[in-house]
Protein backbone atom coordinates (compact mmCIF):
# COMPACT_ATOMS: atom_id res chain seq x y z
CA UNK A 1 0.00 0.00 0.00
CA UNK A 2 1.19 3.48 -0.81
CA UNK A 3 0.82 5.97 2.00
CA UNK A 4 0.80 9.56 0.80
CA UNK A 5 2.21 12.15 3.18
CA UNK A 6 2.45 15.86 2.53
CA UNK A 7 5.91 17.31 2.15
CA UNK A 8 7.38 18.38 5.48
CA UNK A 9 7.81 22.13 5.79
CA UNK A 10 9.92 23.96 8.28
CA UNK A 11 7.53 25.73 10.65
CA UNK A 12 10.19 27.82 12.38
CA UNK A 13 9.35 31.53 12.17
CA UNK A 14 12.29 33.70 11.13
CA UNK A 15 12.69 37.46 11.16
CA UNK A 16 15.73 38.43 9.07
CA UNK A 17 17.44 41.82 9.03
CA UNK A 18 19.85 42.38 6.13
CA UNK A 19 22.51 45.08 6.04
CA UNK A 20 22.74 46.72 2.61
CA UNK A 21 25.00 49.29 1.04
CA UNK A 22 28.47 50.56 1.77
CA UNK A 23 30.91 47.87 2.86
CA UNK A 24 28.22 45.20 2.36
CA UNK A 25 28.48 45.74 -1.40
CA UNK A 26 31.46 43.35 -1.33
CA UNK A 27 29.23 40.62 0.11
CA UNK A 28 26.05 41.00 -1.96
CA UNK A 29 26.38 37.68 -3.79
CA UNK A 30 26.85 35.71 -0.57
CA UNK A 31 23.97 37.52 1.16
CA UNK A 32 21.68 36.92 -1.85
CA UNK A 33 22.50 33.20 -1.83
CA UNK A 34 21.77 32.98 1.90
CA UNK A 35 18.49 34.87 1.50
CA UNK A 36 17.43 32.69 -1.43
CA UNK A 37 18.15 29.52 0.55
CA UNK A 38 16.26 30.86 3.58
CA UNK A 39 13.22 31.79 1.45
CA UNK A 40 12.99 28.27 0.09
CA UNK A 41 13.52 26.63 3.49
CA UNK A 42 11.33 28.61 5.89
CA UNK A 43 7.59 28.84 5.45
CA UNK A 44 7.43 31.82 7.83
CA UNK A 45 10.22 34.20 6.80
CA UNK A 46 9.94 37.96 7.14
CA UNK A 47 12.79 40.23 6.10
CA UNK A 48 13.78 43.87 6.40
CA UNK A 49 16.77 45.88 5.31
CA UNK A 50 18.91 48.29 7.33
CA UNK A 51 22.22 50.07 6.80
CA UNK A 52 25.15 49.38 9.16
CA UNK A 53 23.19 49.26 12.42
CA UNK A 54 19.56 48.91 13.36
CA UNK A 55 17.88 52.24 14.09
CA UNK A 56 14.34 53.61 14.29
CA UNK A 57 13.29 52.45 10.82
CA UNK A 58 13.87 49.62 8.35
CA UNK A 59 12.60 48.97 4.83
CA UNK A 60 11.28 46.07 2.74
CA UNK A 61 12.74 47.15 -0.62
CA UNK A 62 16.23 48.58 -0.83
CA UNK A 63 15.33 50.61 -3.91
CA UNK A 64 12.69 52.45 -1.84
CA UNK A 65 14.72 52.88 1.32
CA UNK A 66 14.23 56.66 1.45
CA UNK A 67 10.52 56.76 0.64
CA UNK A 68 8.99 53.62 2.12
CA UNK A 69 10.31 53.03 5.64
CA UNK A 70 8.76 50.94 8.39
CA UNK A 71 9.23 52.01 12.01
CA UNK A 72 11.37 49.44 13.82
CA UNK A 73 9.00 49.53 16.80
CA UNK A 74 6.20 48.45 14.46
CA UNK A 75 8.27 45.46 13.33
CA UNK A 76 9.16 44.50 16.90
CA UNK A 77 5.50 44.64 17.92
CA UNK A 78 4.22 42.82 14.81
CA UNK A 79 6.26 39.64 15.24
CA UNK A 80 5.98 37.81 18.55
CA UNK A 81 8.90 36.69 20.69
CA UNK A 82 8.75 33.12 19.31
CA UNK A 83 10.37 34.32 16.07
CA UNK A 84 14.04 33.55 15.54
CA UNK A 85 16.00 36.66 14.54
CA UNK A 86 18.88 36.56 12.08
CA UNK A 87 20.98 39.63 11.31
CA UNK A 88 23.13 39.44 8.19
CA UNK A 89 25.83 42.08 7.98
CA UNK A 90 29.53 42.77 8.14
CA UNK A 91 29.18 44.96 11.28
CA UNK A 92 31.85 47.21 9.76
CA UNK A 93 31.10 50.83 10.54
CA UNK A 94 32.22 53.68 12.72
CA UNK A 95 31.85 52.76 16.39
CA UNK A 96 29.88 56.01 16.76
CA UNK A 97 27.09 54.50 14.66
CA UNK A 98 26.59 51.92 17.38
CA UNK A 99 27.26 53.87 20.55
CA UNK A 100 26.18 57.50 19.96
CA UNK A 101 22.87 59.17 19.20
CA UNK A 102 23.42 61.13 15.99
CA UNK A 103 26.28 58.83 14.95
CA UNK A 104 24.59 57.32 11.89
CA UNK A 105 26.13 58.26 8.55
CA UNK A 106 22.88 58.56 6.56
CA UNK A 107 20.49 60.34 8.90
CA UNK A 108 20.13 61.89 12.36
CA UNK A 109 19.36 58.99 14.71
CA UNK A 110 17.81 60.06 18.00
CA UNK A 111 18.95 56.90 19.78
CA UNK A 112 22.18 54.97 19.46
CA UNK A 113 22.17 51.75 17.45
CA UNK A 114 23.11 49.84 20.60
CA UNK A 115 19.75 50.83 22.13
CA UNK A 116 17.89 49.26 19.20
CA UNK A 117 20.06 46.15 19.22
CA UNK A 118 19.36 45.66 22.95
CA UNK A 119 15.64 46.01 22.32
CA UNK A 120 15.79 43.21 19.78
CA UNK A 121 17.82 40.89 22.03
CA UNK A 122 15.53 41.69 24.98
CA UNK A 123 12.41 40.74 22.99
CA UNK A 124 13.80 37.81 21.00
CA UNK A 125 15.61 35.21 23.07
CA UNK A 126 16.87 33.48 19.94
CA UNK A 127 18.89 35.92 17.84
CA UNK A 128 22.15 35.57 15.92
CA UNK A 129 24.33 37.71 13.68
CA UNK A 130 25.86 36.20 10.52
CA UNK A 131 29.00 37.99 9.38
CA UNK A 132 30.42 37.53 5.85
CA UNK A 133 33.81 38.94 6.90
CA UNK A 134 36.26 36.08 7.51
CA UNK A 135 36.44 35.47 11.27
CA UNK A 136 40.23 35.94 11.51
CA UNK A 137 39.66 39.55 10.33
CA UNK A 138 37.04 40.44 12.95
CA UNK A 139 39.63 41.83 15.38
CA UNK A 140 40.70 44.39 12.75
CA UNK A 141 37.41 46.31 12.99
CA UNK A 142 36.35 47.63 16.43
CA UNK A 143 32.68 47.81 15.48
CA UNK A 144 32.55 44.05 14.87
CA UNK A 145 33.56 43.52 18.51
CA UNK A 146 30.92 45.99 19.68
CA UNK A 147 28.16 44.26 17.72
CA UNK A 148 29.36 40.85 18.87
CA UNK A 149 29.15 42.05 22.48
CA UNK A 150 25.64 43.43 21.88
CA UNK A 151 24.67 40.01 20.53
CA UNK A 152 26.11 38.37 23.67
CA UNK A 153 28.73 36.59 21.56
CA UNK A 154 26.17 35.17 19.12
CA UNK A 155 27.99 36.31 15.99
CA UNK A 156 28.89 33.61 13.49
CA UNK A 157 30.91 33.56 10.30
CA UNK A 158 28.90 33.14 7.12
CA UNK A 159 30.51 29.80 6.33
CA UNK A 160 28.98 26.32 6.38
CA UNK A 161 30.42 25.75 9.86
CA UNK A 162 29.24 29.16 11.01
CA UNK A 163 25.73 28.63 9.65
CA UNK A 164 25.56 25.26 11.37
CA UNK A 165 26.65 26.79 14.69
CA UNK A 166 24.18 29.66 14.29
CA UNK A 167 21.26 27.29 13.62
CA UNK A 168 22.19 25.24 16.68
CA UNK A 169 22.23 28.45 18.73
CA UNK A 170 18.81 29.45 17.43
CA UNK A 171 17.35 26.07 18.32
CA UNK A 172 18.71 25.99 21.89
Amino acid sequence: DIHMRPERRNTVKVLMFLDVGGSMDWHVKMAEELFSAARSEFKHLEHYYFHNCLYESVWKENSRRWSDKTPTWEVLHRYPADYKVVFVGDASMSPYEISVAGGAVEHMNEEAGAVWMRRVTDIYEHAVWLNPVPEPHWAWTPSIGLVRDLMDGRMFAMTLEGLDAAMKELMR
